[in-house]
Formats: structure tokens, sequence, C-alpha cells
């Protein structure tokens, strides 16, 4: 684009302004229209249905099913290694809820991501906080101890503020694909979350991380810059190292010790 052509700084923020009330507007219309969740028995029946329906169906199947089953009740949980799982979402559900775990512990490029994200695609960023600061773990807990208990760590960083959050869903979407790695090899399209006690869906279960970003690409969809600096999978800095070529993307995650999963998808 030529810089003639180069939308000025005062067209820059009437955008911004518009994409905003867009926002909030849409958030009004929902909110008139909000209801009480369903009991956890339908809400297993749902899973079922919806795991016998779509045992391996592609994301374009899947979701229609979920828009009109679940609504705005359905929350997608995205760790801004990408926006796309947020986008093909939103094909579906304009603006809706997308949840960042804010561990305090994120690259910049990570949190650079989250606001670029917020600031130009039909979702709504929910920032899931801990309940204590690093500071406040720091002085309850010990400095690092993601580096002497990472599950520790893990579990009041991440868990704990995400099964909190869930709590006012029936329904999360994840990113998780088989390809991952073995530990994610049998991951189902529609399952029953347990932990969480709602209905999980994992869209992009089939995709590959080829066909992942081969679709931002296609669809000029945000991508964390770390991604293309040897980091395929993206956690905390502290925990989260380059993988080197002919691992498996989350060979960095955790890395030389006993940890495969933050405990969020087991």
């Amino acid at each position: 684009m030529s810089e003639s052509s180069a939308p000025s700084l005062a067209e820059r923020r009437e955008r911004q302004l518009a994409h905003d009330r867009a926002r909030e507007e849409h958030h009004l219309e929902r909110a008139a229209l909000a209801g009480q969740l369903r009991p956890r028995e339908r809400l297993e029946a749902l899973a079922a249905e919806g795991a016998r329906r779509f045992a391996d169906a592609p994301a374009e199947e899947v979701l229609p099913w979920v828009a009109e089953t679940f609504g705005y009740r359905t929350a997608v949980a995205c760790s801004m290694a990408d926006a796309v799982l947020p986008h093909v979402v939103a094909q579906h559900l304009p603006w809706v809820d997308t949840l960042f775990l804010e561990t305090g512990y994120h690259f910049a490029e990570t949190i650079g991501t989250r606001d670029a994200v917020e600031s130009s695609m039909e979702l709504t960023i929910v920032d899931v906080l801990p309940r204590l600061s690093v500071a406040e773990q720091d002085a309850e807990h010990g400095k690092d101890l993601f580096a002497r208990d990472p599950g520790a760590c893990c579990a009041m960083r991440k868990v704990e503020p995400l099964q909190r959050t869930l709590a006012g869903y029936e329904a999360w979407i994840t990113g998780v694909r088989r390809d991952e790695g073995p530990t994610r090899a049998d991951t189902p399209v529609v399952t029953w979350d347990d932990k969480n006690a709602l209905v999980k869906i994992n869209p992009l279960a089939t995709w590959t991380f080829d066909e992942l970003l081969t679709y931002a690409e296609q669809h000029d969809v945000i991508v964390n810059p770390l991604v293309s600096d040897g980091y395929p999978s993206i956690g905390c800095a502290p925990c989260t190292r380059r993988v080197a070529p002919g691992e498996d993307p989350r060979a960095g995650r955790w890395a030389g010790l006993d940890k495969t999963e933050c405990g969020l998808h087991t």
C-alpha cells in the first residue's frame, strides 16, 4: 500500500471505535437473550450425541451444531500462538468469548498477539486471571515455583482460574490437535469434560500444523511471531524453549522435566 493510500490516524481511530461499538452492541443483544445454564445431565447427553455424530468431522460440520446447540454459552480457549481457532469459530459465533489465560509469565510476543487479535477480530477477549499475582505467589510459595514444582504453578495459574471461569458456560472449544504429540493422538472432536462439567469441542483435532499455517495465510489470520522462530507450541516463557527439527511440536514445553501437559486437557 502506498503512503498516500494508507489510512490516516483519524481513520484508523474511527475504525477501531466502530469495531469496539460493534462488540458492545452484540453484548447488549446477547445479555437480553441470556438464560440459565442447563443441568449437567442434559449437557452430558448433548456431549454423547455430539461424540456419535462428529467422531472425525471437520470443523465446518461440527461448529454449526455447536452454534445452534449452545450459542453464546460457548467459550473458546486460545493460547495466542495463533488466532486460527477463534477465527474459525467466529464464522459461526461472531464476538464469541475467547479465554486467554493471563498467567503473568507470557512472552511479550504473546501479549502483543493477544492485543492485536482483540483490536482486529470479531471476538471478545476474556482475560482469565489467577487468584494470586506473580509477586503474591512468590511471597506465599517462594520465587520461581515453576522451576521447583511446575505442576503446582500450572494448577494455580492455569487450571483453577480456567475451571472457575468455565463455570459460566455450557461448552468450551479448544485448539488441541492429534498431531501435537503422543498424549493428544486420540483427541476426540466432541467429548464430555467431567473435570469442568461441560461439553468440550476440539474442532481442529484432525488438522495438521501445516494445515493450520496454510489457513492462517489464506485468511490473513494473526500468528504469534514466535511460531516462525522455532516455537510451534507456546506456553509461559520460563517453561518453553525452541523445538529442534524433527521433534514433536510440544517438545519445547517443560523440556527436561517429566511433564508434558499443564493439566487443562488431562
